[in-house]
């Protein structure tokens, strides 16, 4: 479907006055009835149909719908002063997104609204790789540190390069249940030259960051010397870490190797690039 200048202004302008923001957390939200408004319905039974349809979308995406669809009951004015309760949801831009996915396409506003909440979806996206860029980058970063710590520690203990791989490697073992780091890689069809943990989600990064940092501190503590002892420290510790996790019902090895790091940090700018060349098109236009 073709729109003029003046039609895109005017339907961007409507769509843009009814959006809402929860000053706590600064999210942006919508509320349906607004929404079916200006997406063209005017029986609210017809729009709660699609909001049903994009609901059922949502948990085919496994997103959790309770996150996107707040259910909730507001007064509105019926007329003659009069009041009444009225069924409503606070929906999230991916919400609305799935419920333009699912209206009919025939009305103009659908169309708009298609196109629309795909780009603030895709934002939303991109933002949201780009937290968990940080947050991976953040966790092996310190990973690395306390790992070069922990080579440097055990160096002036009487422990050579090989050793600390050895050493390493049996942690590894103790924290994903007998498997050691070359196993690891095995499962996860990583490549022997490349580092195990560009392929471990945050959660276990963090975990091997704890039990490294474990022994860094009892290797001082208690003046730990040679490769036996440094070692049976480190697989103790990493044992430990496991314990806390297994009572939490968390089994590292059982759980998906995450995006490879690498790939993740080049797709991210890729994206982040793309989102801008096309915000230079939407605001000056093609040239």
């Amino acid at each position: 479907m073709e729109f003029d200048r003046k039609t895109i202004e005017t339907l961007k302008e409507q769509f843009d006055l009814i959006i809402n923001i929860e000053k706590t957390e600064n999210i942006e939200f919508w509320y349906a009835r607004d929404l079916q408004k200006v997406l063209g319905y005017n029986n609210w039974q017809n729009f709660i149909e699609v909001i049903n349809k994009a609901k059922v979308s949502c948990k085919n995406s496994n997103v959790q719908e309770k996150d996107h669809f707040i259910d909730i009951n507001k007064m509105v004015q019926i007329g003659s002063n009069a009041i009444r309760e009225v069924k409503d949801y606070m929906l999230t831009r991916y919400a609305c997104y799935l419920i333009a996915q699912n209206g009919d396409s025939r009305k103009k506003e659908i169309a708009f609204a298609q196109t629309y909440f795909a780009v603030q979806t895709r934002k939303q996206e991109i933002i949201e790789d780009r937290i968990k860029l940080i947050n991976r980058i953040e966790a092996r970063d310190r990973l690395k540190e306390s790992e070069k710590q922990l080579s440097k520690n055990i160096y002036e203990r009487g422990v050579d390069d090989k050793g600390f791989a050895i050493i390493r490697s049996k942690g590894d073992s103790a924290l994903f249940g007998g498997l050691n780091t070359s196993q690891m890689k095995d499962k996860y069809g990583i490549k022997p030259n490349r580092p195990l943990a560009d392929f471990l989600p945050t959660l276990t990064i963090a975990a091997k960051n704890l039990a490294t940092e474990m022994t860094n501190h009892n290797v001082i503590e208690e003046d730990l010397y040679g490769q036996d002892s440094i070692s049976n420290e480190h697989i103790q510790n990493n044992l430990s870490v496991r314990d806390m996790l297994s009572k939490r019902g968390i089994r590292p090895e059982n759980l998906k190797p995450a995006e490879d790091l690498k790939k993740l940090e080049r797709r991210v700018k890729s994206d982040e690039k793309k989102l801008l060349e096309k915000n230079k098109v939407e605001k000056y236009g093609k040239r």
